[in-house]
């Protein structure tokens, strides 16, 4: 077989009249998705806390955009059942918003208020979106779930952001759940495992601390931080047909952290 007896792969349709709904999709990872899923066809509902930057990204992806607290469950529900009736379905779910404040720090002095706001916005808000998108995929017989973790969530850090890790770690758990007990009802959950990415977030935690950049550099076997783009291919492949027999999966795109006792020089 020559490369001219291989069909071409059209991405403009793999994702095609899907509905996506994009949580935290104003930013970083989100709106780096939400650009992706609209570049494969699909019809994007941005989702964020962010009225300006929200409505900024829906423009630049052709969709609309939903003002929501993703840590309030009736702000959640109203996303989900609103987009149902008006789109007809809830395809794709990318529940990705997400936070890392500078209190959550070390287990000595995080204190109880940094670390429920944290287990609120990372890990409540996960199960809030996937109960609310899975009442709308159920009946439908299909769908696909993607939920953001991190690398911290299969491996410890000496410099800890506790409630941060701990939420992602659940939701690496409620995803692999999701995933088992969906299954067979042709609906696939996965949790997405970036390791350190180019985003707004990343860029606030370190830009005044260049040295804390290089620390963690050194233990990336690729030598660099990921570019949100890169994620956002990986959430188009789980959010798409292509990715038909993945779910449950601990989905690293870590740039090889997670495998590495020595990286490089």
């Amino acid at each position: 077989m020559t490369s001219t007896d291989i069909p071409a792969v059209d991405l403009t349709a793999r994702l095609r009249d899907r509905v996506a709904v994009v949580t935290g999709g104003a930013s970083g990872i989100g709106l780096a998705t939400a650009k992706r899923f609209a570049a494969e066809g699909a019809r994007v509902v941005i989702a964020d806390l962010d009225p300006a930057a929200g409505e900024a990204a829906a423009q630049q992806v052709g969709g609309s955009f939903v003002r929501v607290d993703v840590a309030d469950r009736g702000d959640v529900d109203a996303l989900f059942d609103g987009v149902a009736e008006s789109h007809g379905a809830v395809d794709i779910a990318f529940n990705n918003a997400g936070i890392s404040p500078p209190d959550d720090d070390s287990i000595e002095t995080t204190e109880l208020d940094a670390w429920d706001r944290v287990q609120l916005v990372n890990l409540t808000s996960v199960y809030l979106c996937c109960r609310a998108a899975l009442r709308h995929m159920v009946p439908a017989g299909r769908g696909s779930i993607i939920n953001t973790a991190s690398f911290v969530a299969v491996l410890g850090s000496a410099t800890s952001q506790i409630s941060y890790t701990a939420s992602k770690g659940g939701v690496l758990a409620l995803s692999r759940e999701l995933g088992v007990q969906y299954a067979r009802q042709g609906i696939r959950v996965n949790a997405l495992c970036p390791g350190p990415v180019n985003t707004p977030l990343l860029k606030e935690l370190f830009a005044k601390d260049p040295e804390r950049a290089a620390r963690r550099l050194i233990h990336v076997p690729v030598g660099r931080f990921a570019e949100p783009e890169e994620l956002a291919a990986a959430v188009a492949f789980l959010a798409s047909d292509d990715a038909s027999f993945v779910t449950a999966s601990t989905f690293l795109v870590d740039g090889g952290i997670s495998s590495a006792y020595v990286t490089p020089l």
